[in-house]
């Protein structure tokens, strides 16, 4: 039998399945909650997203997985901890360093390895553009608010409607080289600087346009913006650290494939 794709549907919102055979599928930016599975068989799973009241045989692990996340990556501490605007400009700083650490050491692996794609996941150079995008939507749109901030190369997020990213300027199926991103993302790691650089602690109170038709039509603030931005930036760089370490065991990229045509 051919495995099927169900690509945004909510047909199955309140189904049951019982003996069904999942194994091998993919569940990808699904909207899970209130899912609940019992008598199965869970071994060699892999999870990621938003994770909160995680139940596993009468066990709520969230707050462990949320403390393992912090002492592996203590940077999210102190993203946690942000108040003032010394603070924002305390965690830019630690975000700057931190990906130059990241860029030096993808640096050290083949070029092309930076186009492959490890377990299905965004490449080093998607990743990039996704930030790219998020900077542009967040910083140049909703802080700044530029009448056109988003540059040629972002990439939304999957399943953003091609559509949709067009009428913003936006090549999504661009396959654009590495010098290319990494210049387009220099410039907004500039423009953030410059942002949190004139930062004061009235300022972060500042109520911001909506960035986006589908954000929440409350009025969110500098610091609301400018605190996704960081979570943005530290939390694509744990999957990139993730993956470059599979690339560094395989730079050929056996377990992967290419986010361009070969």
């Amino acid at each position: 039998m051919v495995a099927a794709d169900y690509d945004r549907t909510d047909a199955y919102r309140g189904a049951s399945f019982t003996g069904a055979d999942f194994m091998g599928a993919t569940f990808r930016n699904c909207d899970l909650r209130q899912v609940k599975i019992t008598g199965s068989w869970l071994v060699d799973i892999r999870m990621s997203g938003l994770v909160g009241n995680v139940v596993v045989n009468d066990v709520d692990v969230t707050a462990f997985v949320e403390a393992e996340l912090d002492r592996r990556h203590p940077e999210r501490v102190q993203l946690k901890e942000m108040r003032a605007a010394d603070d924002f400009r305390a965690m830019w700083a630690t975000i700057e360093r931190l990906w130059a650490a990241t860029v030096a050491r993808a640096g050290r692996l083949p070029e092309p390895a930076l186009t492959l794609r490890v377990d299905d996941e965004w490449s080093f150079v998607e990743t990039l553009r996704h930030l790219v995008f998020a900077t542009d939507k967040l910083a140049g749109h909703a802080i700044l608010d530029q009448p056109q901030p988003y540059h040629p190369l972002g990439l939304p997020a999957t399943g953003y409607p091609p559509a949709d990213a067009a009428a913003l300027g936006i090549d999504i199926d661009a396959h654009p080289s590495v010098a290319e991103v990494m210049k387009a993302r220099a410039t907004c790691m500039t423009l953030v600087r410059g942002i949190v650089d004139e930062l004061t602690d009235a300022s972060l109170d500042r109520a911001c346009p909506r960035p986006a038709p589908d954000f929440p039509e409350e009025t969110r603030s500098v610091g609301h913006y400018l605190r996704v931005v960081m979570k943005e930036e530290c939390e694509h760089r744990r999957y990139v650290v993730r993956d470059l370490a599979a690339l560094e065991a395989d730079p050929g990229g056996a377990a992967a494939h290419r986010d361009t045509p070969p």
